[in-house]
């Protein structure tokens, strides 16, 4: 399972979506980082492939970051994140 987190202005917690293969999350990594440079697209709506009818609209102008990254059970290491410790 792939997890590709938002962390928006003024939120202390990220909003996360997941999907199942490696190509489907990194297609939705470069939509979100495309309207990000793009700029001309005020919302954009996620959905996830582990919880159905999960959904959620974003300002992208409000996204700060946007990471991809693996999740797996056996992770037993810090929560991936934006963090500056090591």
């Amino acid at each position: 399972m792939y997890c590709i987190e938002l962390t928006i202005k003024l939120s202390p917690m990220p909003l996360v979506v997941q999907r199942k293969e490696h190509v489907d999350a990194q297609r939705l990594y470069s939509e979100v980082v495309d309207s990000l440079q793009k700029g001309n697209q005020k919302l954009l709506e996620l959905t996830c492939e582990k919880v159905e009818d999960k959904r959620m609209t974003v300002v992208v102008s409000e996204i700060t970051a946007v990471q991809i990254y693996e999740k797996t059970s056996s992770s037993t290491s810090k929560r991936p994140g934006f963090s500056f410790q090591n």
